[in-house]
């Protein structure tokens, strides 16, 4: 096989094993999502400084990068390192969403024992899910994919909306949802904006 293809294909392998992306790995190596979707289709190879700063981050040699065949003892540890990184990122994360599901829980028990004649004890599921929104919002800028903030922001506006209405529900404020066409707006050019290093 041709170097270059050996090179792709052990790029795209090492990539995938991680669950990391094209634009993922182009970010940490400062380069775009196009010169990665080269490297994997063999169409370029990247330079030899390129190549150290793949081996290191996927915790291989570089001799790992050029080489076809690999034995099963030359699986490189660190990249499994790296999976399990993130399966417990995403774990914490789902960890941290049932516990706002628990207090809400807490919180209806303690209201319907206290206030048995008041019906909205209901209300504190609802507040859970905006709550919901900003714990999965946090963590994801912390561990995960920075441009799905976008979308996490949306819903975190829509359902505080929602909640909102569902509040004050007797007094059918409907209009209370036109705040969110601005704020929708506001957010989707937001998304635009594109973060220039200097």
């Amino acid at each position: 096989m041709e170097l270059k293809q050996i090179i792709a294909d052990n790029i795209g392998a090492l990539r995938r094993e991680t669950g990391m992306t094209q634009s993922e790995l182009a970010e940490k190596l400062n380069y775009s999502d196009k010169a990665v979707s080269k490297w994997e289709r063999g169409e370029s190879i990247p330079d030899v400084t390129v190549l150290k700063s793949i081996a290191e981050l996927f915790g291989v040699t570089v001799d790992y990068l050029l080489t076809e065949d690999h034995a099963p003892a030359e699986v490189p540890v660190p990249v499994s390192k790296k999976k399990m990184k993130f399966n417990n990122h995403t774990w914490i994360t789902c960890i941290s969403i049932l516990i706002v599901w628990l207090v809400a829980t807490f919180v209806f028990v303690m209201f319907d024992m206290i206030t048995p004649h008041l019906f909205v004890h209901w209300l504190s599921f609802v507040y859970a899910i905006p709550v919901s929104m900003v714990v999965w919002l946090v963590f994801n800028s912390l561990w995960f994919n920075r441009r799905r903030n976008f979308l996490i922001i949306s819903l975190l506006m829509w359902t505080l909306l929602i909640s909102l209405y569902l509040s004050l529900l007797t007094f059918n404020i409907w209009q209370i949802f036109v705040l969110g066409v601005p704020g929708q707006a506001i957010i989707v050019l937001w998304s635009r904006i594109k973060v220039v290093s200097e």
